[in-house]
């Protein structure tokens, strides 16, 4: 088996893993960078770094969890709504028990949901776009019946300790985030199971031929994505305080945007943790900048899907 992964996933050298498309992403984002540099005065200094340093946070998460499903070939629409549903039951159960335990709870949701995806998707080989749309809708429904009004911690701690906390002037929800960066990269380069991510994506007959148990890995990457995305929830209601039923409403449009930018291939079979980092970092620059200006959120969506369709068609497989 790990014969047929490494002719799939062969290694290349370093510089050999970057595109023309990622060349030409990165040097419009320092353009754009050095151009906010000299028209803001507002953009280079502490507190507007700090604030884009929280903010990645929960798009950092859901496209993490994007990537791992997106190389095996798929995509899952229902992240924000977890997101959602996480954040409520995190800030709603601390009535009734430790903070800690609320998170617990909230983290294991999203296990489930994500299990279920995966399941559905494998077992009887469902789209993904179809299994993952469904269960958008679905658990955003559950979330209204659970709280259809914003829910606050009732434990200052849950904030205080998480999304209010610093780190030698560093955010603890960004070091939360850095750290799993790396984590996932080396599930995704040095691990069996993320290495059949990425030849899922490529050919999955192969896989499936070679004795590859195609379901758990296929299984592994949604429940992955959708624990992600219940870190994000959780990671947001303590940085804002509140958790509310409507949000997470187009997170799932960042989150894509955020692997394609970075490498990754709707089709599958693309993308590294380190390009949805930069994927991630790119689009928090473009919302930091434009905000910086007073541009309408209007506008702001209609760029990211500019962006969208760009990376999308600079990624293309062709042949």
């Amino acid at each position: 088996m790990t014969e047929v992964l490494s002719t799939i996933h062969p290694k290349r050298a370093f510089w050999q893993r970057f595109s023309r498309a990622d060349i030409l992403f990165t040097l419009a984002i320092l353009l754009l960078v050095i151009f906010a540099s000299f028209a803001s005065d507002a953009f280079l200094t502490q507190r507007n770094i700090v604030n884009i340093s929280r903010q990645i946070v929960t798009n950092g998460f859901l496209s993490l969890g994007m990537l791992m499903v997106i190389r095996t070939g798929g995509i899952d629409l229902s992240v924000g709504s977890v997101l959602a549903f996480a954040g409520l039951l995190a800030t709603g159960l601390q009535d009734q028990m430790h903070f800690s335990g609320a998170i617990a709870i909230a983290l294991g949701m999203g296990i489930a949901v994500g299990w279920l995806n995966g399941w559905l998707t494998a077992r009887y080989e469902l789209q993904p776009f179809i299994v993952t749309l469904a269960t958008m809708g679905s658990l955003r429904g559950l979330t209204y019946v659970y709280a259809d009004t914003p829910r606050y911690p009732s434990d200052e701690m849950f904030r205080s300790l998480i999304g209010g906390a610093f780190v030698a002037g560093v955010p603890v929800t960004f070091l939360i985030f850095a750290i799993a960066v790396p984590a996932v990269w080396f599930y995704l380069n040095h691990t069996v199971s993320g290495r059949a991510a990425f030849a899922l994506g490529v050919n999955k007959e192969a896989v499936r031929l070679a004795g590859v148990p195609v379901g758990k890995h296929m299984i592994f990457a949604y429940v992955a994505c959708s624990f992600f995305a219940a870190v994000a929830g959780v990671l947001l209601a303590s940085r804002l305080g509140i958790a509310q039923p409507s949000v997470g409403v187009g997170y799932e449009l960042d989150a894509i945007a955020a692997v394609v930018i970075g490498g990754g291939l709707l089709g599958g079979g693309g993308g590294t943790a380190l390009g949805v980092l930069g994927g991630v970092l790119a689009l928090a620059v473009v919302d930091n900048v434009l905000n910086l200006f007073n541009v309408d959120s209007y506008y702001q969506q209609l760029l990211k899907g500019v962006i969208i369709l760009v990376a999308v068609l600079a990624r293309r497989k062709k042949g």
